[in-house]
């Protein structure tokens, strides 16, 4: 019972060193869990798309312009598989902002769906 009659600060720096001591040494966390960890890769592709047509996407609420944009897909490794594939997670489309005569450019999420369903419907508009 000595530590009882330790000046205040004294006593709360030793409580605080303990504690520390207890955080730092649980636990390591597993092996499978930091090789997932480290594996987890994160890839982008770009690439433009023509439209021939003005057209519309879900998730951008007016009539983009005819010309040819730039899309970004951002994709993640699927992993325990024997191969290497990845998982979609992101697409994004560098648009003209509303009201600015294509000076400036804006970065939008959208639906990979989204913009194959608007270039079908542009691909078909150019048929008929």
């Amino acid at each position: 019972m000595e530590y009882l009659y330790w000046p205040r600060g004294l006593r709360k720096r030793w409580l605080l060193q303990h504690k520390e001591r207890m955080l730092l040494s649980g636990p390591a966390p597993t092996p499978a869990f930091c090789e997932r960890q480290a594996r987890m890769t994160i890839r982008s592709r770009r690439e433009v798309v023509t439209f021939k047509h003005p057209f519309r996407i879900r998730g951008i609420d007016r009539l983009l312009p005819a010309g040819a944009y730039e899309v970004v897909t951002d994709e993640e490794t699927i992993e325990g598989l024997s191969f290497e594939a990845f998982r979609r997670v992101a697409t994004m489309i560098k648009v003209p902002v509303e009201g600015s005569r294509g000076l400036a450019m804006e970065v939008v999420s959208i639906g990979s769906v989204d913009l194959a369903d608007a270039q079908g419907i542009d691909a078909s508009a150019s048929d008929a």
